[in-house]
């Protein structure tokens, strides 16, 4: 056998062990047979790269509810995808949304793009939106990656604000034991050991949005202790 065949019967192999974890591993119905093996491949990753902690969003079945979560690297939505019997549609900076070669990805599982110093209500609306057809909404309320070593710094008011134009439940997270912290690529490329605290489903519609702000900020930043 010349070295040629080894590398193709190696490249075969590979691939077929690969094709065989997306498909063990995919939970979730993307609408897309193909983005159903990329869940697969994540969640493997995830779960045996990063030692993801046995952890299970609490989502509702169905309607459209908030997912909100501390935000220390680019490894975050990965994570919080893998954690979910659901998909996720994440508002993310439109700088981020048109990073070269990853634009068809974040299009096709329906990230929305917000602009920074454009008009970042359009991404609300989209947002609104995506609640009212009832679906599920990942933010990051800090607009940014915020380590717990950073100064302090306020919540963005959208996930209050869409709370309450929806009744949508508000479901936070708080994301620990991630290596690469406040980096984009070195956190998906370090081996972490994740853990994921859920914390109980917040209702703001009866709150005014200051205290609903100050409620998920608590969770996410890991001043609140559950019983």
């Amino acid at each position: 056998m010349t070295m040629l065949q080894g590398i193709v019967i190696v490249a075969f192999v590979l691939l077929g062990f690969l094709l065989w974890v997306a498909v063990k591993y995919n939970e979730v119905n993307w609408g897309s047979r193909w983005f159903g093996l990329i869940d697969g491949l994540n969640r493997y990753l995830c779960i045996r790269f990063h030692r993801l902690q046995p952890t299970q969003i609490d989502l509702p079945e169905k309607g459209g509810c908030i997912v909100a979560c501390n935000h220390v690297s680019g490894l975050d939505p990965l994570l919080l995808i893998a954690a979910a019997r659901r998909p996720l549609r994440f508002m993310i900076a439109r700088e981020e949304y048109q990073r070269f070669g990853l634009q068809w990805l974040f299009r096709g599982v329906g990230c929305i793009p917000v602009e920074r110093s454009g008009r970042p209500e359009l991404a609300l609306r989209e947002a609104l939106r995506t609640l009212q057809a009832g679906e599920v909404l990942a933010i990051f309320p800090h607009g940014k990656m915020h380590l717990d070593s950073d100064p302090p710094r306020k919540l963005k008011k959208g996930v209050a604000w869409l709370a309450s134009q929806t009744n949508a439940p508000i479901i936070p997270l708080r994301l620990t034991g991630i290596k690469g912290e406040g980096d984009t690529l070195l956190s998906v490329i370090k081996r972490s050991r994740v853990t994921i605290e859920v914390f109980d489903t917040l209702h703001c519609e009866q709150t005014n949005n200051a205290e609903c702000l100050e409620e998920i900020a608590r969770r996410i930043e890991g001043r609140f202790k559950q019983e």
